[in-house]
């Protein structure tokens, strides 16, 4: 990742661009995949992109771990209202 770019980070200490979205990074995912299996890659090439595949995985991955922390958190502030 380019250490100049204005990043947040996630549980699982994940740097995330500011303007990240998930579904475009799953497309990008799916890109990648589909190069590789066309088999058209120089091996350098293959273990480069298979390593942003990854990276891309891992940002997926804390994004959608965080997410469920804060539905967590939220349902349990609704049980919270609903006990007087």
């Amino acid at each position: 990742m380019n250490p100049n770019v204005d990043t947040h980070r996630l549980d699982m200490d994940i740097d995330i661009p500011p303007d990240w979205r998930y579904e475009d990074t799953i497309r990008e995912v799916e890109s990648i995949i589909d190069e590789i299996e066309m088999g058209k890659l120089d091996l350098a090439d293959v273990f480069e992109q298979f390593a942003a595949a990854i990276t891309y995985l891992r940002q997926c991955e804390a994004f959608l771990a965080d997410r469920q922390g804060q539905m967590e958190l939220l349902i349990e502030e609704l049980g919270d209202e609903t006990e007087f």
